[in-house]
């Protein structure tokens, strides 16, 4: 599959084309210990399109790099840029090159992509330390707007609830607005959410007398607590007045996709960024020398980089098998929400391991700010933890092997 948007845009925008050689499929990081593995999802008929896969690599590369050299002799070194919010250049720039509504609708303005691209261009960003809103804009606020059937006809931008036509408000006046979704309690409020005071629009989920309802809202509209996350990205406390929103009704399936899509783009993040420390350590191994040899000579440093290496195998394995379940069903199996599960739990216990051990490895120097390390631990142990705990998902885990029952946890391991 092909974008034929992205492709317009890598033209009009300059980018160069490239061979396919780097990255032939979605599996073609992955390999030996320190390869860069990726989400392997080619066997299973899910393929991204191999210039896409370097658009992706070429476009965060770059920005990485543009951000090392600005930031070379500065008080703060590039790798506490993360703190500094949403770069809305950069996000102007994805825009041109169609990568923020990646998988939206072509007739509705996005490219027209899949899971496949989506979940390279994620991991793409996660590797290069970059933090921007893809996930949240595209794969969970677009997609909710697409199931929900909210368009430009249905906005009302001058009532009291605040809902808004984004095409022609904030930066969505030049098509590049910003989207988050919030699920708010029953007292309107909701903690942590994504990206709030970036936004220029959030889609509000709550519940009313057993009905499920959404609306599109101006970031304005809502009261925002700004707040970041262990990474530097903003995670946000906003209260909304549940009386003055008008809501559209959407299903109880649509809200429990919404769990299951968010905790799945954190499993592919976080699987980007345990093996972006894994490839860092094994470099460091090879480069770094004492008492004469270098440290991938030692037998504890490899036992800690085999351990890393299998850890990020596994996360790998088990979200690349919920992620193909999803797709395959339109996220309709029974089996999902157990998958989904055993991908988090997976990651959340992976993270812990591959993060102490690549500390371990790269010593005092992977602590400090001007070493990359931490883009990548930091942001693994934040986001094991966002949309459900790493104790949740054990949990769920648990239960429904103690409900599948001896003569079923076969079939529900297998699927």
């Amino acid at each position: 599959m092909r974008s034929s948007r992205t492709e317009t845009k890598r033209a009009e925008t300059g980018m160069p084309e490239t061979d396919g050689t780097k990255a032939e499929n979605l599996g073609s990081r992955g390999g030996g210990i320190g390869d860069g593995g990726s989400l392997s999802l080619q066997a299973a008929g899910l393929e991204a399109d191999p210039d896409l896969v370097d658009l992706f690599e070429s476009v965060f590369a770059r920005y990485a790099e543009n951000r090392q050299t600005a930031s070379a002799g500065a008080t703060v070194p590039h790798s506490a840029a993360p703190e500094a919010g949403l770069d809305v250049a950069l996000w102007a720039q994805l825009e041109e090159l169609g990568l923020t509504r990646l998988t939206a609708a072509e007739e509705a303005g996005g490219s027209g992509a899949g899971w496949a691209e989506a979940a390279e261009l994620l991991s793409a960003a996660a590797r290069h330390g970059v933090r921007v809103p893809l996930a949240e804009n595209d794969l969970l606020a677009e997609w909710l707007r697409e199931v929900a059937g909210l368009t430009a006809a249905d906005a009302h931008p001058d009532d009291a609830s605040g809902t808004v036509d984004s095409s022609t408000t904030g930066a969505g006046a030049s098509g590049n607005a910003v989207r988050t979704v919030a699920v708010l309690d029953g007292s309107g409020r909701a903690a942590h959410v994504p990206w709030a005071s970036a936004a220029d629009s959030i889609l509000l989920v709550w519940e009313d007398r057993g009905r499920h309802l959404v609306a599109e809202v101006a970031a304005a509209s809502v009261v925002i607590t700004p707040g970041r996350n262990a990474a530097g990205e903003p995670r946000d406390a906003i209260a909304a007045d549940l009386s003055a929103l008008v809501g559209t009704e959407i299903s109880a399936d649509v809200v429990e996709q919404l769990r299951l899509r968010s905790a799945l783009v954190r499993a592919v993040q976080v699987c980007a960024a345990l093996d972006t420390a894994l490839d860092l350590s094994v470099g460091h191994a090879g480069a770094r020398t004492q008492f004469g040899r270098p440290l991938a000579k030692f037998q504890g440093v490899q036992a800690h980089l085999a351990d890393m290496a299998a850890e990020c195998a596994l996360a790998r394995a088990a979200t690349e098998s919920a992620l193909l379940e999803a797709v395959a069903t339109e996220w309709s199996s029974e089996n999902l929400g157990f998958l989904v599960a055993a991908a988090r739990s997976c990651v959340g216990h992976a993270a812990s391991a591959v993060v102490r051990s690549a500390h371990q490895v790269h010593g005092a120097i992977g602590t400090t700010l001007e070493h990359p390390l931490h883009l990548s631990t930091r942001a693994a142990l934040t986001w094991r933890s966002e949309y459900g705990s790493l104790a949740s998902w054990d949990r769920q885990v648990t239960e429904a092997a103690l409900a599948a029952e001896p003569g079923g946890l076969w079939e529900l391991v297998t699927g």
